[in-house]
Formats: structure tokens, sequence, C-alpha cells
């Protein structure tokens, strides 16, 4: 374990083996961090957060601190909760819940760059990426592999598929299906990320499979009752099922979509 000299670590922290914690620290009381972490200079750990093993978190970070909510008790006890492996640049924060015994949730291997912002009770699946200066409001859930790019802002409630991405200086305020990207213009989605679907190792059969099914939501004139149920009985492979589970679960209702229609027997 290695601890500079100007770095305040509260005795009640818990420190696993190999941590390293850096110049102008603030641990504080009821922190946990993980084997061979990294922290680094002028770092503030607010108390009820757990940080995994492996992680490297950059100057400026403050995590754990108190949610950004008018409704929140000083009493309240909630959590962080940051996975293994994950890399949080400078100047990120990410807030714990806001009622009693909530908690916020980075998933593992996460990579939430500079200033980007995790808002009370949001949760994020593996291997997400925030990009420079993304925002997520309260409560936004975020599936495995997504990428929120830069200065890219997410409403409060709202839910962001497995593999979904969202364009830079872009936001949402309805829900972002599996697999698909949201471009510019608020709400609107831009096409399916299939870049994202190769690189993540789907075959062209899946891709296909995903493809069809999304014009089948979009494209087909059916409402999405209709449409989920054609879906379902076309092609129910295992990406297919999520992104009809995920489109029949919204509250907010999904992102539309206002491209061209073109050939379902095109391959991607």
């Amino acid at each position: 374990m290695n601890i500079h000299s100007t770095a305040i670590v509260n005795p009640k922290a818990e420190l696993g083996a190999n941590v390293t914690i850096g110049p102008f620290c603030i641990i504080d009381a009821n922190v946990k961090i993980g084997d061979n972490t990294r922290i680094g200079p002028h770092v503030t750990i607010l108390p009820f957060t757990t940080i995994g093993p492996g992680c490297t978190v950059h100057d400026h970070a403050v995590l754990g601190d108190l949610p950004q909510d008018l409704g929140f008790k000083a009493d309240t006890i909630s959590y962080v909760r940051i996975g293994a492996n994950c890399t949080i640049r400078e100047g990120v924060t990410i807030h714990r819940g806001t009622k009693p015994e909530t908690e916020t949730v980075v998933g593992d291997g996460c990579f939430l760059m500079v200033n980007s912002h995790v808002a009370h009770n949001c949760r994020l699946g593996n291997n997400v990426i925030l990009i420079n200066g993304s925002l997520l409001a309260g409560y936004v859930e975020v599936g495995e592999h997504a990428i929120i790019s830069g200065n890219a802002q997410v409403h409060q409630f709202c839910r962001i598929g497995k593999l979904a991405m969202i364009s830079g200086n872009s936001a949402i305020s309805k829900d972002l299906p599996p697999f698909c990207i949201v471009g510019i213009t608020r709400n609107i989605i831009a096409g399916l990320n299939v870049v994202g679907l190769r690189r993540a190792g789907f075959g062209a059969p899946d891709r296909l499979a995903i493809k069809r099914s999304f014009h089948t939501l979009y494209q087909s004139g059916l409402n999405v009752s209709q449409a989920t149920a054609k879906i379902r009985a076309e092609s129910p492979t295992a990406a297919v099922l999520e992104f009809c589970e995920f489109v029949e679960q919204s509250k907010r209702g999904i992102c539309r979509f206002e491209g061209r229609k073109d050939n379902d027997s095109a391959e991607d």
C-alpha cells in the first residue's frame, strides 16, 4: 500500500492490497477500495462509496457526494458502488442514491472520461463509455457496451440499451433501444450501431435479424405491440428478444426513426 503523506485517509476506510493514494486526496469513513486500485492526486471519495479492484481514478474526481436533489435528507444513508477495472478520468462526479438504502451503480470495465457526470440512482452496465462532458441525470439506466459521446445529455429516468450510442452534443428524453444510434437531433435515431455490433462479435445472421427487427418496429406501419409480436414470431434470437423486451418495457416511450426505407434483405 502506498499512501502519500499529504493524503487524508479516515481510519474507518477499508483499503485493499496494493492500493495507491495520491497527494492531497481525501478518503472518508465508510469507503471501501479494492485491491490494486490507484487513486490519483486531489481525489475526494466520500462515505458509502465502494470501488472495486483494479480501478484507476484520476485527478479531481469526486465520488459519492450528495445527490443534487432538493428532496434529499442530510441523514440519508445511500451508496455508490463502482465495479472492477474501471477508469475514471479527471473531474468525474458520481453522486450517491437519493432515497434511503438506494444506490448508484457503475459496472465493471467502465470508462468515464473527463468531466462526465453520473447522477443519483443511475445504473451503468459493464463496459459503458461516457465521453468527455457527457451528463446522465437521475435514475438513468445504461446497458452494457453503450457509448454516450461528448457533451451528450440524458434526461432523468431514461433507459439506454445494450450497444446503443448517443452522438456528441446530442440529447435524449426518451428511451434508446439496444443497438441503435441517436444522431445530432434530439430523440431521433440515425440507424443501427453496425460497427459496434461487429466489434462485439455479432455475426452476419445476427446483424441481419437485428436489422429486420428494426425495420419491423420503425418502418412497417405497425404499432409497438403489433411490431414486437411480429418480431418475436419471425426472429426469436437472443439479441432480437432483448430488443423486443426493452421496447415493451419502456415507460417514457422510445426514440423515433425518420430515415429512409431500404431493402430488408441488405446485409448491412
